[in-house]
């Protein structure tokens, strides 16, 4: 199950009754992988029925030990625009590695299109054979920081050099994160000094995803976040996070969610 970039709790979805079912941990990474990487997080479930668990996706690449086809393999999981569920049965763990915004691009060795909305195993479009470390990684007994190491001794073998350009792109993206002023492509691209066009090329090559898409994601998790504190004026936050009006926010809600955002008001904070 993908942990989700920085918003962990936001991003979360259901997060009361997502914690009677399963922990994320995290792990910082090695010097040698703090310029590319976020942070490697480990997912533990115990479900004795099967769980469906939705996460809200955010715009960053993630690398993650699991199942595919049967088979142990990394797999990367891109940046994509469609709902995120994932169903937990019985008792396991997943390991992953949440790449800066930017920086997967480093280790892919080409434009983000090339995984964009899709999920492939590493080993597929990078590196070596990638079956031997996920199967030790799903079996593994061994400590957090013990499997963080494996994946990065991994990660090691496939390379990545620094690229100015993913640093300036991963400080942009940090900024409509934080900044809930920014509700518009255009107002990055005058943070960034550049035209709106040139960021959308930019970002389409770093990123796989535009940064309309991006800055409108981040708003949205601003809303989860609220929700999750409620209770909420839906009609004053649609308006802060710069929707035209409560109608567009909830139509843009609804339509990543699945639920209006006062109906998930009250599902998030229960036990449901």
């Amino acid at each position: 199950m993908t942990d989700p970039h920085g918003r962990g709790e936001a991003a979360i979805l259901r997060p009361t009754a997502a914690a009677q079912h399963f922990s994320v941990a995290r792990v910082a990474p090695s010097q040698r992988w703090a310029r590319f990487v976020e942070y490697v997080w480990i997912a533990r479930w115990e479900c004795p029925e099967p769980y469906d668990q939705q996460v809200i996706p955010q715009p960053c690449v993630h690398v993650t030990a699991e199942t595919w086809q049967g088979v142990p393999r990394l797999l990367v999981n891109g940046i994509t625009r469609e709902p995120f569920v994932r169903t937990l049965e019985g008792t396991g763990h997943v390991i992953g590695a949440t790449f800066r915004p930017a920086s997967f691009r480093a280790v892919l060795g080409a434009d983000l299109g090339v995984v964009a909305g899709r999920v492939v195993p590493l080993g597929d479009v990078v590196g070596p054979d990638d079956s031997a470390v996920a199967a030790d990684l799903l079996g593994s007994g061994a400590s957090d920081e013990e499997m963080a190491a494996t994946l990065e001794s991994h990660l090691d073998a496939c390379g990545a050099e620094p690229d100015p350009v993913a640093d300036e792109l991963n400080a942009l993206v940090r900024r409509a994160e934080v900044d809930r002023s920014i509700t518009r492509a255009a107002r990055l691209a005058d943070l960034a000094g550049v035209s709106v066009r040139t960021l959308q090329r930019q970002f389409t090559a770093y990123l796989g995803i535009g940064p309309k898409w991006v800055v409108q994601r981040f708003r949205l998790l601003d809303a989860a976040a609220a929700a999750h504190a409620g209770p909420t004026d839906w009609a004053a936050l649609a308006v802060d996070l710069g929707f035209a009006d409560q109608s567009h926010l909830t139509r843009a809600f609804t339509a990543v969610v699945g639920t209006p955002p006062r109906t998930y008001e009250r599902q998030a904070r229960s036990g449901a």
